[in-house]
């Protein structure tokens, strides 16, 4: 995707682009953002229990940049970072390469700009570069506005989670 698009006449400026060591420090922040906000969200309480990077996001943002099974895209507007979206690619039983998209978030004050878009396109140009069979992705209950963004880009649930704590919460 160039990084440039021409949209109702005006020049847009957001883009995605591959994350590299120099967007550590942005990269860390974003995921600390999304960690703060995922608590906030039906079922993401469970998610931040199971979640063993957020302990030293650091160290995460270290390790997704130098796995080969990894994506780290960033989504930048007017060139500043606003967010980013992790994909991994596996070998499945089947023998064919799936995606999952692991994290996708955008600052909430960058939201409906077209930077969510830009990361799922790079994402799925990746993933269709890796040979991928599909592609799949996370959204909580009550989280209309995540699901309604993934259907817009063609995506439909496939299975449903669901949990019960056991310690009387």
């Amino acid at each position: 995707m160039a990084p440039f698009r021409e949209t109702f006449g005006l020049l847009r400026v957001e883009a995605a682009r591959r994350a590299t060591t120099e967007d550590q420090v942005a990269l860390v922040a974003l995921l600390g953002s999304a960690r703060s906000e995922l608590v906030d969200k039906r079922g993401g309480q469970v998610l931040a229990l199971r979640d063993n990077a957020a302990h030293d996001l650091p160290a995460y943002v270290e390790t997704c940049l130098s796995s080969q099974e990894m994506v780290v895209a960033i989504g930048t507007f007017d060139k500043v970072p606003m967010g980013f979206g992790l994909m991994r690619t596996f070998r499945a039983a089947d023998d064919a390469i799936h995606a999952v998209i692991k994290e996708l978030f955008v600052e909430p004050e960058a939201r409906s700009v077209g930077i969510g878009e830009a990361l799922l396109m790079f994402m799925l140009d990746a993933a269709r570069k890796r040979n991928a069979l599909g592609i799949e992705a996370l959204a909580l209950p009550g989280d209309r506005e995540t699901k309604n963004f993934f259907e817009t880009q063609g995506m439909s649930a496939r299975a449903l989670v669901v949990h019960r704590w056991l310690d009387d919460r």
